[in-house]
């Protein structure tokens, strides 16, 4: 039985949705087995965190990815890829709102004021609602392919945005930061070059 094209990128989309769930499993695995560490919310938050930021460049590599190889499967990936991304975002956010603030609004709206990290992840959460409510094909039709994409370029600001929220909590080894900044430089980098060169 020959398989076809179709077949192959379906089978390498399910993979890449189960290997996707890895990081909440092994975080799941080591909740289960006292594995966290001596401070486990903040161990979820900092991994929660980073696999945000992770499938955020990966949702973004997708466009240069395809004008570079001529590839059509990274596109048609890149929407279940920028989903995860704010499922994680979700976790992140969640994590901080349940288990360090116990819902405690007072307090919440004082760390968004005062705390530098926090005034800046915390519009890049709400920033990526409207991206997750509107991925799917029938928003697309109802928003009209020109607004649904000047909506969607939000996810700029969300990359620049969480890096610099990443930036600016871990204070002191900024390696992973600068590792992301580097990324995202290079992946906004390219969508400019290839403005420019359109003009």
């Amino acid at each position: 039985m020959k398989i076809t094209k179709e077949k192959w990128l379906s089978a390498g989309k399910s993979l890449v949705f189960l290997a996707a769930l890895i990081p909440l499993a092994k975080l799941a695995w080591l909740g289960l087995h006292d594995g966290l560490g001596a401070n486990p919310i903040e161990k979820i938050t900092r991994t929660t965190g980073y696999w945000t930021l992770t499938f955020l460049m990966i949702t973004l590599t997708a466009t240069p990815l395809r004008t570079i190889s001529g590839w059509t499967w990274p596109i048609r990936w890149r929407r279940m890829l920028g989903l995860f991304a704010f499922f994680y975002a979700s976790l992140h956010f969640l994590t901080y709102l349940v288990l360090d603030q116990f819902f405690d609004w007072p307090a919440i709206v004082k760390d968004i004021a005062k705390r530098p990290y926090i005034t800046v992840g915390f519009p890049a959460f709400v920033m990526l609602i409207p991206l997750a409510v509107t991925s799917t094909n029938k928003m697309v039709q109802r928003l009209g392919a020109r607004r649904w994409k000047n909506l969607h370029k939000l996810i700029y600001i969300i990359g620049i945005a969480g890096v610099v929220h990443f930036w600016w909590l871990v204070k002191k080894d900024i390696t992973e930061p600068v590792e992301f900044a580097v990324i995202l430089a290079v992946l906004l980098g390219f969508r400019v070059v290839k403005a420019m060169r359109k003009k």
